[in-house]
């Protein structure tokens, strides 16, 4: 029985094969890692593009679909079908899936970065900071005051200040791409409202990474103070010399790029290239591998036409292809009947309602009473500035990964 059970568990382990001989030698090409993730990109793609199809009279971004159809991918619904899950989903393609969406990631959060003006964040009035500031703190407390309640309850094993401080960051992060894309949609990014939005959703999410680095930093397995104090200052340093070596590089090649002339190729392979040795450098100091794109996106110069072209480039290959993969891999990691029971459903009820509470009414207090706000507009800033997407959910993997949310995933999902 033993010898039976290492077997399989050996089979399980043993690593794929890029290539199959084809079906003529006899050969299952879902046995092999290529063929099975073309299938799934494939299957992914179309799944959630069908999702958008249908979900467009509601007027919902593509990204809801996309979540959408992660989850009903995984165990939640078509993932219930063992025979379905271990033909298209099986364990041992995870690695290659999950490896090739966390690339697509990368250079997603390297165009967040490129969305992102320092500049625009240094001119941003009293009224945008204030507002971003009311919608960090106040659903962020709310967010600190929920893990008492979650590790009372579900998650008596996470590590203390880690859990408060991941579970502050998931429910006061704005989704800054996707509040972009909503704002441009409804043509609303040239009025006041959306001006001030954008404006306090990128203080907001510069802050909130900021404090997401703090809590990736306080999440390692070694729990020696000094170690997360090593994490941090390497982080500095990094941050330090990407702004006085990397971004006169990238503002060398944006000059020498001028509007009218074609980028040259070589630029573009420098800057990519930058963007992955970056990822490489936080993900050794344990930090996370985003934090290098999101940091060389951010410094990319905006006053060319340099990084519309960088946008151009890889925008609909990442959107198009590697994010509906990330969905898919947080899909089938996520299991929705597992809430079951009136204390899930409570926990459920009570995450939801404190990250609207707090971002909604927190925005809209100051709105109204420093800034004398019409009603209509504040309400609007207040739902606009509640906008989630897949910077939440990033948030929450990164938790889980280092097993610091863990029992939540599920439930903020």
């Amino acid at each position: 029985m033993a010898t039976n059970t290492s077997n399989v568990t050996a089979a399980l382990l043993k690593p794929m094969k890029a290539t199959s001989n084809g079906a003529f030698q006899r050969e299952n090409p879902l046995d092999y890692a290529l063929p099975l993730l073309i299938l799934q990109i494939c299957l992914v793609v179309a799944f959630t593009r069908t999702l958008a199809f249908l979900l467009k009279p509601l007027r919902q971004p593509r990204v809801i679909a996309e979540i959408i159809g992660g989850i009903l991918l995984g165990p939640s619904a078509l993932g219930r079908s063992e025979r379905f899950l271990h033909t298209v989903f099986p364990p041992k393609s995870m690695t290659v899936l999950d490896t090739v969406a966390n690339i697509g990631l990368l250079f997603f959060l390297f165009l967040v970065g490129l969305e992102l003006d320092i500049r625009s964040i240094r001119r941003t009035g009293k009224k945008s900071l204030a507002i971003a500031g009311a919608g960090i703190t106040l659903p962020f407390l709310l967010g600190i005051g929920t893990s008492f309640v979650l590790r009372s309850t579900i998650s008596k094993g996470s590590a203390h200040a880690p859990f408060l401080v991941f579970m502050g960051v998931s429910l006061s992060i704005t989704a800054f791409p996707v509040l972009a894309r909503i704002l441009a949609e409804l043509k609303l990014l040239t009025t006041d409202v959306g001006r001030i939005a954008m404006s306090a959703a990128a203080v907001n999410d510069v802050v909130a990474w900021i404090l997401l680095a703090l809590a990736i930093a306080l999440s390692g397995s070694n729990t020696s103070p000094l170690i997360s104090l090593w994490v941090l200052l390497c982080g500095v340093g990094f941050v330090v010399f990407s702004v006085y070596v990397i971004r006169p590089l990238l503002e060398l090649m944006a000059r020498r790029s001028p509007d009218g002339e074609p980028v040259k190729e070589i630029y573009i392979c420098i800057t990519l290239s930058l963007v992955l040795a970056s990822s490489f450098v936080t993900d050794s100091i344990g930090i996370h591998a985003l934090f290098g794109a999101f940091v060389v996106g951010i410094l990319v110069p905006k006053d060319s036409p340099f990084p519309g072209v960088l946008i151009e480039k890889i925008e609909d290959l990442v959107a198009g292809l590697f994010l509906p993969l990330y969905f898919a891999s947080s899909g089938l990691k996520t299991n929705v009947a597992t809430i079951s029971g009136a204390q899930s459903w409570g926990l459920l009820v009570l995450v939801i309602a404190t990250a609207c509470f707090g971002k909604i009414i927190g925005t809209m207090f100051v709105s109204r009473m420093f800034f004398k706000v019409p009603f209509r507009e504040a309400a609007a800033l207040g739902f606009l500035m509640n906008t989630k997407g897949l910077v939440e959910l990033i948030v929450l993997n990164i938790g889980k990964d280092r097993k610091a949310s863990t029992h939540v995933h599920c439930l903020a999902s």
